[in-house]
Order: C-alpha cells, then sequence, then structure tokens
C-alpha cells in the first residue's frame, strides 16, 4: 500500500524536479538579486535593500511601460479569447471540408514566434510591406503601422493574436466536444434557440476551460517579448514598451542588473494578482 502511494509521485518527481530547477530557482534568484545593486559591465555587487524597488517605483519610464502594459492586456485578452471561442465553435460544426480548414488554422502554431514576427513585420512594412501594397491597389493610402504611435500598439496585437487566437481555440474545441449532445438535445427539443442553448448551457460548462485560457493568455501577453525586440524596440516613443522588455532593456542594454530583477518581481506580483482576480470572477458553484 505504502508503494502504491508513492508511484503517482515517482512518476511525477521528473517534471517536478524540472519545474523546481527552471522555475522555482530562477525565481528565487531574482528575488535575491533585486536587494542587490549590481552592474551588468563591471561585476559590482553592493546590497542595497529594497532601493531598487524605490527606484524603480520613481522611475516614469517603469509606469509607462506598466501602463502600456495595462493597456496592452485590456486589449488582447478579451479579443484573443472572443475569436478563440467563435473559431472553436465554428471548427466543432459538421461542414463539408471543415478538416482541411481544421489543418490549415493550427499552421501558426507551428511556426515560431520569432518567424511570426519577422514575416508580419515584412508584411506590414511601410515602404514595400504586402499589406500596404493591398491597400494601395484598393485605393488607400500607405500606413506606418509598425511606425506609428497610434498604430505600433494594435500592430503588436494582430501578431499576437495570430498565434494566440488559433492555440487558445483548441482548449476551447476540446471543452465544446466534451459536452454531452444529450444535454443539447434535450434543450432543443424543450424549444431553446441557438442562442438560449449557447448561453444558457454551452456558455456556463465552459467555465473552467474559459477560466483556464484567460490565465493562461493573461501570463501570455504579460511576457510578450519577441515581437517587440525584432519590429519595434519599444517605440515609437515608448508606445509599444511592455514591461518585459523595459526588464530586458534595463537589464541587459543599459546593465543595470539590480533595478531589471525588481522590475521582474514586481510583474512577477502583479501576475499573481491579476490571476487571482480572475480565478475569483469566474468561480462557479461546484
Amino acid at each position: 500500500m505504502r508503494r502504491q502511494q508513492l508511484l503517482p509521485y515517482l512518476f511525477l518527481a521528473p517534471a517536478l524536479g524540472l519545474l523546481i530547477v527552471f522555475n522555482l530557482v530562477p525565481t528565487i534568484a531574482t528575488l535575491v538579486e533585486s536587494t542587490f545593486i549590481m552592474s551588468l559591465r563591471s561585476g559590482h555587487r553592493v546590497f542595497a535593500g529594497f532601493a531598487n524597488y524605490e527606484r524603480i517605483f520613481n522611475d516614469p519610464i517603469f509606469w509607462k511601460s506598466f501602463q502600456v502594459t495595462v493597456v496592452f492586456s485590456l486589449l488582447v485578452n478579451p479579443i484573443q479569447i472572443a475569436l478563440a471561442l467563435a473559431l472553436a465553435l465554428l471548427i466543432n460544426q459538421k461542414l463539408p471540408g471543415i478538416g482541411i480548414f481544421r489543418s490549415i488554422y493550427l499552421l501558426p502554431i507551428a511556426v515560431s514566434l520569432n518567424v511570426t514576427a519577422i514575416v508580419w513585420g515584412l508584411m506590414l512594412d511601410q515602404n514595400s510591406g504586402m499589406v500596404n501594397g493591398i491597400l494601395t491597389q484598393l485605393g488607400f493610402a500607405r500606413q506606418p503601422f509598425l511606425h506609428s504611435v497610434d498604430q505600433a500598439l494594435w500592430s503588436i496585437i494582430l501578431i499576437a493574436s495570430w498565434i494566440g487566437v488559433p492555440l487558445w481555440s483548441l482548449f476551447i474545441l476540446a471543452g465544446l466536444q466534451n459536452i454531452s449532445p444529450t444535454v443539447l438535445e434535450a434543450a432543443k427539443i424543450d424549444g431553446a434557440n441557438a442562442w438560449q442553448s449557447f448561453s444558457k448551457i454551452t456558455l456556463p460548462l465552459l467555465r473552467r476551460v474559459l477560466a483556464f485560457v484567460l490565465v493562461a493568455d493573461t501570463v501570455a501577453n504579460f511576457l510578450m517579448f519577441a515581437p517587440i525586440l525584432l519590429l519595434t524596440q519599444g517605440g515609437p516613443r515608448l508606445s509599444t514598451n511592455l514591461i518585459m522588455y523595459e526588464t530586458y532593456r534595463r537589464g541587459f542594454i543599459y546593465g543595470d542588473l539590480g533595478a531589471s530583477s525588481a522590475m521582474l518581481t514586481v510583474m512577477l506580483l502583479i501576475v499573481f494578482l491579476i490571476i487571482g482576480l480572475e480565478l475569483y470572477l469566474l468561480r462557479g458553484a461546484e
């Protein structure tokens, strides 16, 4: 009996070991480093307590990056989840050619985010990009996209959603296919129309899946980094300077590892608070 009780933990040990080495240990190291003033160039290291946190809280660039990140998350999360839900509902239908479409819509997931960012950067180029080429053929003016204060963040949202929407739709599709058809058939017999079946049955039964997707999407978007590094470098005029890129910029461009670690710690706490709030708002009766 004792061996049977220990057997699941034995199977979980490799995954737990990887989580400890690659997640828990770096998190603890970041917390420790945030209390030191360190220079990447000189290697100088002095204990400073909470001085790094005081510096970043008095830094307007940090608050600007925090503001941009919050706006980005408030825009991209509802867009991605709504489109993912619509896409999952579509591919869950028995339509002609739906099998081929199911294979095609997953292609963005198979391409790395770095490659996706580069391809979209070429497509959105103001002078030679395909998107502007189509716009000029339709009689519209060329758009600056990634070089515009008003359009750059929306361009990053587009790139993030290109991968995010099909990825999250997979989880929602799994939730849809886990709903018993007899429940929907019973509702139809009772006279429920399509909207009533969706809003009163399908959506409540997807609560757990949608809660997971919302949490995972929030974390992924808070950690958005590659498109910013490759395409905008936080510009123009800090309009795409997400907090993850500001952390990288402070630590590896300016060499201020202490402030960078403090920013990471603050970002980690913010993510935990947001996840806790989302789970609280999406809780439901068992």
